[in-house]
């Protein structure tokens, strides 16, 4: 036995009979070894055998060897019951509450079982006489089974997804000019399955790279719409374009009417071309997550960091923290294409990225100069910006670490 337990050809018990042909055999086999008075170590090498023949799992095999061992005939124990339940509703009435589904839709248990009993009741249709008094939850069995099944198996096309009409689906092009931007989401963490967190609303610019981010309760047009509407409002100059991605928050309708309204060119990325709004999600992972992390923050709090963006993390981002700004240069190892070259003296804040502009003054909104937006950065050092800034971020986590305590 242990030979054939090490060998690696592969047996298959043969003698015939079924289980009453293996329980035979299991016998033979107990009696031949004298089972009773063989020790620990080789009763294991014998059930092994049996398994390994018989093909029954082992709990099979030990129970059939402990009813051997208690001198029990090796027979089947189990039979067809002799009162099996009748079957009330048969392939006829299967196949006739088929045709009621196709002919009414398939409508709800308790509305087609009201149809079965009005076919009997009202029109005195013979068919019915059973199916009018079906009960629904057996009305559902009915439609769960293979016969219904084979009946009512609906087969369609795959329908086409309607074209949304909304925003123009190209890459955006800023062509060195302010004023396009590109807006991206930034959930901030779950707690115990709860998918409703606080979202960070991240608005960059291609030309210059400033940026405003703004935190919004929930991703619906009653929270997002007036925020989107506060961040265009804190750029200094006309907005020209807006790019999203294909989210359902910025691709509605509402959004649309807004930036029309604006006179606001509305785009959106393309298919398979992940670089139309790479900067924003870039920046995502640089401002967002580097300022407020990866932790859950409650939808209380959003207005508070709302506040937060709008009198600390802005005026920082625009006016105090440098910025990395490419240079389009030909590509000399494939003709026709460009590289973007960084160099150390083109990094500069977004302000002194404006205002190194031809004809800056031309972009600002009416009410706006280059002046006031220097002054305003003047009046601190970006140290003390700095300073402020993780100031008024540190008092703001203990805030939502105290009510959420």
């Amino acid at each position: 036995m242990r030979q054939v337990l090490a060998g690696t050809q592969a047996l298959e018990f043969r003698q015939a009979g079924d289980d009453a042909g293996r329980y035979s055999w299991i016998d033979a086999v107990l009696r031949r070894v004298d089972y009773r008075q063989l020790g620990r170590p080789d009763r294991g090498v014998v059930l092994a055998y049996l398994r390994h023949l018989s093909g029954y799992s082992r709990a099979t095999v030990t129970r059939l060897v402990s009813r051997w061992m208690a001198r029990k005939p090796l027979v089947k124990q189990y039979r067809a019951p002799e009162h099996a339940f009748a079957r009330r509703y048969t392939a006829v009435d299967v196949a006739l509450l088929a045709e009621v589904d196709r002919a009414m839709g398939t409508l709800s248990g308790p509305a087609t079982a009201c149809v079965l009993r009005r076919q009997r009741d009202v029109f005195g249709d013979a068919r019915f006489e059973r199916l009018g008094s079906i009960p629904v939850g057996h009305l559902y069995n009915l439609r769960n089974s293979a016969a219904y099944r084979n009946r009512r198996v609906l087969q369609t096309k795959t329908r086409p997804t309607k074209a949304v009409t909304i925003g123009t689906r190209k890459a955006p092009a800023p062509e060195g000019r302010p004023g396009f931007v590109r807006i991206d989401s930034v959930h901030q963490g779950d707690l115990d399955g709860t998918k409703v967190p606080v979202s960070h609303q991240r608005g960059r610019l291609r030309h210059p790279v400033g940026g405003v981010t703004a935190t919004v309760q929930t991703i619906s047009g009653t929270h997002l719409l007036p925020v989107i509407e506060q961040m265009l409002e804190q750029f200094p100059f006309t907005i020209l374009g807006f790019h999203a991605d294909n989210g359902s928050e910025y691709v509605n309708h509402n959004v649309a009417r807004m930036l029309e309204k604006l006179r606001i060119e509305f785009t959106r990325s393309r298919p398979r071309h992940s670089n139309d709004n790479g900067l924003a999600e870039t920046k995502s992972g640089a401002v967002v997550r580097k300022m407020f992390g990866y932790g859950h923050i409650p939808q209380h709090h959003a207005a508070h960091f709302n506040t937060f963006c709008v009198e600390f993390l802005n005026p920082f981002l625009n006016f105090h923290r440098p910025c990395l700004f490419s240079t389009d240069v030909p590509d000399p190892a494939k003709p026709g294409r460009i590289r973007r070259k960084y160099d150390p003296k083109d990094v500069m804040t977004p302000l002194d990225k404006l205002a190194s502009l031809p004809d800056a003054e031309t972009f600002l909104r009416e009410g706006i100069t280059l002046d006031e937006l220097r002054q305003l950065a003047c009046a601190l050092t970006d140290l003390q910006a700095a300073g402020e800034l993780n100031e008024a971020r540190a008092a703001l986590f203990r805030r939502v670490d105290k009510r959420t305590a």
